[in-house]
């Protein structure tokens, strides 16, 4: 499974979040309101969606399996982030011809 497609929003604040994200795996299966978030160490992370349970705790909705994919991704928001900020740009969005793995 390949990413397609990144569209991502980048956020200006002083909140956690840096980006909301969308991925499209294969030009066939798409999740939306991925999150890149500033991690207490000022290190970038990966926050899948997720809905809040009655008692607090939140529940993924969609997420990796294993370590490689959830690399995968995270690199590849990482990549896209990266162009939209070096570029200036809020709204970016790249589609792949190819498999970028």
């Amino acid at each position: 499974m390949h990413i397609t497609e990144v569209r991502m929003r980048r956020l200006e604040g002083s909140g956690r979040t840096r980006a909301v994200a969308s991925l499209t795996f294969d030009d066939s299966f798409v999740i939306h309101e991925i999150r890149l978030m500033r991690g207490a160490n000022q290190q970038m992370v990966l926050s899948m969606p997720n809905r809040r349970l009655p008692g607090g705790d939140e529940l993924d909705i969609a997420h990796p399996i294993n370590s490689e994919t959830r690399d995968y991704i995270t690199d590849e928001l990482l990549r896209v982030y990266e162009a939209a900020v070096n570029e200036g740009r809020r709204q970016y969005r790249v589609t792949a011809g190819q498999p970028s793995r």
